[in-house]
């Protein structure tokens, strides 16, 4: 059995943000999408984010979604490299800060740079917009997304 290559990227800016992230991770495997989860920095390694997003289309990937703390740099690294759409999960990176400053930040990137934008730390929201945008060709996810619907009318829980 081939293990089929990632659809969604999910791309945390550092470490510290990896674990808000992963809750991603956990709701695109609820879906059967599979996924890829890195750590990349635009401003440490902007090569690396720039080879990234440029091959992502060619590699499979269908939609990224990426931290953004308060300077939002990935998400916009990303988006203006990439024509695939691109999630921000705007994170609270300080114990001080609730995250309003990176939500304002990663809602205002400039015209032609488009980032749909969920709510602070809001990885798991950002998975769901995710698999929506692939239930649109995939009869599958599609099916999953319905149950989950559903499973919430009911009051049931995400896991």
């Amino acid at each position: 059995m081939t293990e089929e290559p990632p659809k969604v990227g999910v791309l945390a800016a550092s470490p510290s943000e990896l674990p808000i992230m992963r809750q991603a991770g956990l709701i695109l495997e609820k879906f059967g999408i599979p996924h890829e989860v890195r750590i990349m920095s635009s401003s440490r390694n902007p090569d690396l984010v720039d080879e990234y997003a440029r091959t992502a289309f060619e590699r499979g990937l269908k939609v990224v979604i990426c931290s953004t703390g308060l300077s939002g740099h990935l998400a916009a690294a990303v988006a203006a490299r990439t024509v695939l759409p691109v999630i921000g999960v705007p994170i609270a990176t300080a114990p001080q800060m609730v995250g309003n400053e990176a939500l304002a930040i990663t809602a205002q990137m400039p015209t032609g740079v488009p980032i749909a934008t969920v709510g602070v730390d809001a990885a798991v929201n950002a998975a769901i917009l995710a698999a929506e945008i692939i239930g649109i060709a995939d009869e599958e996810v599609q099916a999953s997304l319905w149950k989950f619907k559903d499973d919430l009318a009911e009051g049931l829980k995400l896991s």
